[in-house]
């Protein structure tokens, strides 16, 4: 079980009620400035999904997909939503979507297999977006472009709650650094992936990781990633220091999506290519989804941040188990 990362002596900045309503602050917000910055429009999302389509996001493809039979259902598994990377591919050509157009939603999944600690819960819940571009868009400058309009938006949102709660006071840096996995590994390659993360994110504050999927020269991946929906060499992380809990701290994981041969490339190194069978991955094999770039950005994570929180459980509501509850209130650290 993951250790809890504690500070020593803590204590939340803001009691519990100012909590929840600097919450709906935070989220209201950035929600404006992520739809301002991507141009995009809000739309409704689905938390169940029919199984079998390759719709549903497999994550790193060990994970179990929660499931279950209903009543006027016939001969279908209903699965419980994982992430909406697929589905909001298909749901920008339903809604005829065009060049630099795109969408965002409040994604709510449940992850049973996550492993709970100050970071991660067994609810997740994240805006997904994700917006139409150009194949000849299919390249970094295109990919970096948009990780900086986000990440104005992340620190437009810590400087208005500052301006209203002048105890949170802004800690992020005014640019955002870029580095590759392969980079991170040529640097420190003596140093776990999550160790070269602290290295750096401390060093610089706030860091775009790029190329997260694909195996690095040492034969070891920095991280999975699915290999079906973004593209490995056109995707990353954002990653934020966080000097309470002196941590590197991802906020949002996204990528440009994948094309025929990027999939087909993807597939076959991850040895998944019977998926090109299932009706998503038919689809972008036929070239009927528009390219497109995406991603998901936690609505706790983000909010822990800002809010100096040092355990998620203080920002939104789930279930803990024995330890985590008694560690907590040893520690000072009121759950919602």
């Amino acid at each position: 079980m993951p250790k809890l990362s504690m500070p020593n002596k803590y204590k939340s900045i803001l009691d519990i009620m100012h909590t929840d309503i600097a919450i709906n602050e935070i989220k209201g917000h950035f929600e404006e400035g992520l739809s301002n910055e991507l141009n995009l429009i809000k739309v409704s999302a689905p938390i169940v999904l029919n199984e079998g389509n390759g719709i549903n996001d497999n994550l790193n493809g060990m994970e179990w997909i929660l499931a279950f039979d209903a009543l006027e259902i016939k001969d279908k598994q209903i699965e419980v939503v994982q992430s909406l990377e697929k589905w909001k591919r298909i749901t920008l050509s339903r809604y005829g979507l065009t060049f630099d157009e795109g969408i965002y939603t409040n994604m709510n999944a449940i992850r049973r297999d996550e492993k709970l600690d100050n970071l991660r819960s067994l609810f997740v819940d994240q805006w997904d977006w994700e917006k139409v571009i150009a194949k000849e868009q299919r390249n970094l400058n295109t990919l970096k472009s948009e990780v900086k309009k986000i990440y104005k938006a992340i620190k437009a949102t810590e400087l208005h709650m500052f301006e209203f709660h002048p105890m949170l006071r802004p800690v992020l840096p005014n640019e955002i650094h870029f580095i590759t996995t392969q980079e991170l590994e040529d640097l420190y390659p003596n140093l776990t992936p999550m160790e070269r993360e602290n290295v750096v994110a401390k060093k610089y504050g706030a860091i775009f990781i790029m190329k997260i999927g694909k195996k690095l020269q040492s034969g070891e991946k920095h991280d999975g990633r699915s290999p079906d929906y973004e593209d490995w060499e056109l995707n990353g992380d954002i990653v934020l220091w966080n000097p309470l809990l002196e941590c590197a701290f991802e906020v949002s994981s996204m990528g440009i999506r994948v094309d025929e041969d990027s999939l087909l490339k993807q597939l076959r190194l991850s040895k998944n290519e019977d998926r090109t069978t299932l009706e998503y991955h038919k689809s972008v094999l036929e070239g009927k989804l528009p390219h497109s770039i995406g991603g998901g950005i936690g609505q706790s994570r983000l909010c822990m941040f800002l809010l100096k929180k040092a355990h998620i459980g203080e920002v939104q509501v789930s279930v803990w188990n024995d330890q985590i509850l008694k560690e907590c209130k040893e520690r000072n650290i009121i759950l919602l």
